[in-house]
């Protein structure tokens, strides 16, 4: 080994290439801590402590009312349940049918399974502000205008980076766990649901958590499509304290953090799980 190779791998030099790693982090962890500390603090503060200059980190004074002022002037309880129950929706469905579709696709063969694989794959290229227009148009015919079921229906039909997930975990499950449960007699229905789902439990998680917050954040198909106010999910609530007379800043705050809340404890109640699907979808490898 020559004196390079040495110098590269002796204790010093790993320790340093550590602590620059560590320093590298830090500062990334900084930039994503530092807009939560910040919203925090003005949800904390008095009506003009926020514009003090020079900036205070830790208020004099702690107006935790400005919890209950904020959620009381967008009915935080009525928009909540409706957020959740959209939301909830929505998971159930693409994750149900995201798993239907990825079994077929990996594990049935069937002319045109490589085609549909690919078509799903384009879908996702084609940018969903271009197929606003006409999907507005179709259910503003059927009369589903101001209804919530231009957002839950598409959510039936599978959610195209789903179905590319399922069908790599699939594909990474070894096939003689199929031939071993038809030799029981067990159909397709019965090899998805009591063999290959249990056998992807990662994966599952990491589809109802990425599900979840996508529906949860989801701004611009509420706003389109819902007109009554009292059927508005939180996104879009949130955003009305944005008004014509100027923004109450710490109340905004304080229901951000409110809006911020289920997702944290959704993520971090199935952390592990999580990270599992994520190195599980890694060593599957992409075919």
């Amino acid at each position: 080994m020559s004196g390079a190779n040495l110098a590269a791998g002796s204790p010093g030099t790993r320790r340093v290439g550590q602590i620059i790693r560590f320093a590298f982090l830090l500062i990334l962890s900084v930039s994503m801590i530092y807009p939560v500390l910040w919203m925090i603090t003005i949800a904390l503060e008095g009506s003009g402590g926020m514009f003090k200059v020079p900036p205070e980190w830790f208020p004099h004074e702690f107006h935790f009312n400005n919890f209950v002022n904020g959620a009381k002037e967008i009915d935080f309880g009525r928009v909540f349940l409706n957020s959740l129950a959209i939301s909830v929706t929505v998971t159930i469905g693409q994750v149900i049918s995201s798993l239907f579709i990825g079994y077929g696709i990996a594990r049935i063969p069937f002319p045109g399974r490589k085609l549909w694989f690919y078509f799903f794959i384009g879908s996702m290229m084609l940018p969903s502000i271009v197929s606003l227009i006409p999907v507005f148009y179709v259910f503003a015919k059927i009369g589903l205008f101001n209804t919530w079921w231009p957002i839950l229906i598409p959510a039936f039909f599978g959610n195209p980076f789903f179905i590319f997930l399922c069908r790599q975990f699939y594909s990474a499950i070894p096939y003689s766990y199929d031939e071993a449960a038809k030799i029981d007699g067990a159909n397709h229905f019965q090899i998805m649901t009591r063999v290959i789902v249990p056998a992807s439990i990662p994966l599952v998680v990491t589809m109802i958590i990425l599900s979840f917050q996508g529906s949860w954040n989801e701004y611009l198909q509420p706003l389109v499509y819902l007109q009554d106010q009292k059927k508005w999910p939180l996104s879009v609530a949130v955003a009305s304290f944005s008004g014509s007379y100027g923004t109450t800043w710490n109340h905004f705050m304080a229901v951000n953090l409110l809006y911020m809340l289920p997702l944290l404890i959704l993520f971090f109640a199935a952390q592990k799980y999580f990270m599992q699907g994520l190195g599980s979808l890694n060593n599957s490898g992409l075919k």
